[in-house]
């Protein structure tokens, strides 16, 4: 989940939280739909969204001497990145507008990398240069020039298939759009934004997903804006509501992994057994949509029984996506050390490393599990399934 407090010529504060997606029980990888059409068009993705309460403060008051920059902070890493507003209006074009979304062309983006490359970002972090690229056409095509100083605080880690880029994007925007409606002065509270707003959100979010993506699905950024659980299937993205509770264990590898990589292995695996790795998609296919349907049942099941149905798809689909070559070491180790405390878990995102979900069912103590997990330098923390999305508080 991301945080976000935005303060602007010290008029008012307030912060943003959105949460991230898990993709529970699905295909290898959006990505890899957009590059096998038939895999695309037999595979269904069921992804949910979990919420970790959270919240950002703004520390700093704005003074002449700096209300005509912006400035981003992401407290996290410690970092600081500032521009004159006279030196952004050179470089982006000046034609804001909140309420119709466009695209960054490749000639703005590289007018903006050059805004980012003055900053002079430490060699280890400059895999951040995209998201400060995306940062700068968000705020710049929603708010236009006015100055700021902006604080991002972030509880997911970097990189590792929890969809951090997407939250940050929903995070940022609905900041942006929420700065904008007229009677915020007289908000109080927690509160979501109305569905047009949503969408509006949504749209530019996803903008945002292709600076630094390239061709992102949609998934991650619509899950973050709309939270609860969505379903993908041939490109088409259906909302769903939960009718039951679930928590999962989130489990960080940290172990790097190369997506690209992972998604062209997948790809060459089935040129060379086409037939073999159909039949792996038509299960991963048949395991979402039974799951979709546990999920959104009303019937008279206990939680316990759907849980059971659940723990049992889950380890069915770990066994598929090790046969798609997308698991690791790493992620073994987890799934070996939750087995011995009778937990059932699977990798998420693209493999290869990255996080872990273990389902928790209901009244699970996870103090020994934790412990064993984290003593092999691993990170652990707890979610719960279905979260409300991006919600403002001013």
């Amino acid at each position: 989940m991301h945080s976000f407090a935005y303060r602007e010529n010290a008029l008012f504060t307030f912060s943003v939280t959105t949460l991230a997606f898990i993709c529970a029980i699905a295909s290898f990888s959006d990505n890899f739909s957009n590059q096998t059409p038939s895999a695309q068009m037999e595979v269904e993705t069921f992804i949910v969204g979990y919420y970790q309460e959270s919240s950002g403060n703004l520390l700093e008051h704005e003074t002449a001497e700096n209300n005509d920059r912006l400035t981003l902070q992401l407290k996290d890493l410690s970092l600081e990145f500032s521009w004159s507003v006279s030196r952004l209006k050179e470089v982006i074009p000046c034609d804001s507008n909140t309420s119709s979304p466009a695209s960054c062309s490749g000639e703005t983006l590289k007018s903006i990398a050059v805004l980012v490359e003055e900053q002079n970002i430490p060699e280890e972090k400059i895999w951040l240069s995209s998201g400060i690229s995306t940062f700068l056409w968000l705020y710049t095509s929603i708010r236009g020039f006015s100055p700021a100083t902006v604080i991002i605080t972030t509880e997911l880690p970097y990189g590792s298939g929890l969809g951090s880029s997407a939250a940050f994007c929903v995070a940022l925007t609905s900041a942006l759009i929420a700065s904008s409606i007229s009677d915020k002065t007289h908000r109080e509270g927690w509160s979501s934004l109305d569905e047009t707003n949503l969408e509006l959100l949504n749209k530019w979010a996803f903008e945002g997903e292709k600076i630094i993506h390239g061709k992102p699905s949609g998934i991650d950024n619509t899950v973050s804006a709309y939270g609860n659980m969505i379903k993908f299937c041939s490109g088409e993205i259906t909302r769903l509501q939960s009718n039951m509770p679930l928590r999962m264990l989130i489990t960080n590898t940290k172990v790097g992994r190369n997506t690209k990589a992972l998604v062209s292995g997948v790809s060459e695996r089935t040129v060379r057994h086409p037939d073999a790795m159909k039949s792996v998609f038509n299960a991963v296919d048949s395991i979402s949509k039974e799951l979709a349907a546990i999920i959104q049942s009303k019937d008279q099941n206990s939680v316990t029984e759907k849980e059971e149905s659940i723990k049992e798809l889950m380890e069915i689909n770990q066994g598929l996506l090790q046969s798609m070559g997308v698991s690791h070491s790493s992620i073994d180790t987890v799934i070996r050390t939750t087995l011995k405390h009778k937990l059932t878990s699977k990798l998420t995102g693209a493999g290869g490393g990255g996080c872990v979900l273990t389902l928790l069912p209901t009244g699970t103590v996870v103090d020994k599990v934790v412990e064993e997990l984290e003593s092999s330098g691993f990170q652990c923390f707890s979610a719960s399934i279905g979260g409300n999305g991006a919600e403002i508080c001013f």
